[in-house]
């Protein structure tokens, strides 16, 4: 598992934290992996979760056609 971006990783669909709840699906800052092997991200200065690192994937990087793009 190798990341580029550690502020913009995201879970994959059904990934659940340490207690077994569901983690919201979104993009969030890889901040450590822990001694026990646990991922802690962080989706805010609030809201943080530990994950199994198996469940990270980096975000997929969205490309923009400057030529479609209207202002």
């Amino acid at each position: 598992m190798i990341f580029d971006d550690f502020n913009n990783i995201e879970v994959k669909p059904d990934t659940r934290n340490h207690r077994g709840c569901f983690v919201q699906e979104t993009s969030y800052k890889l901040v450590n992996i822990d001694r026990a092997g646990w991922a802690f991200i962080c989706m805010n200065d609030a809201v943080c979760y530990y994950v199994d690192p198996d469940n990270l994937q980096q975000a997929a990087a969205i490309e923009i056609d400057q030529d479609l793009v209207q202002i």
